[in-house]
């Protein structure tokens, strides 16, 4: 009586080791799965992080031929995204009176003063 015991409780330990092993396999794919697309990812945010400095160069450079002051718009984006973003933090829903992301009337003013 005492073997069927022994057999019985051996077969349930042998039946959760399987499971367990199966389970490890299963975690073992997926976390080489993860480190895949981590390193892939990596690479490509690497990519896009060459590929913006080149544009911001040419960017730079441009705005510097047409004599934009980059330091000011950069600043007003700034600026007007920080006033959006209290807006929403208030719970009012109101955008500033610059709601269209673009370039204030002084930013337009100085453009046509230039060309």
């Amino acid at each position: 009586m005492g073997f069927g015991d022994t057999a019985k409780k051996i077969q349930t330990l042998a039946d959760k080791a399987e499971r367990t092993y199966q389970k490890i396999n299963e975690l073992r794919s997926e976390v080489e799965e993860t480190q895949t697309t981590v390193v892939d990812t990596s690479e490509r945010v690497q990519r896009l992080e060459n590929e913006m400095a080149e544009q911001r160069a040419v960017l730079d450079a441009v705005a510097t031929e047409v004599g934009v002051d980059l330091e000011s718009v950069s600043t007003e984006a700034h600026i007007t995204e920080a006033e959006r973003a209290a807006a929403e933090d208030a719970g009012d829903g109101a955008e500033p009176a610059e709601s269209d992301g673009g370039e204030s009337d002084d930013d337009e003013s100085a453009d046509r003063d230039a060309a």
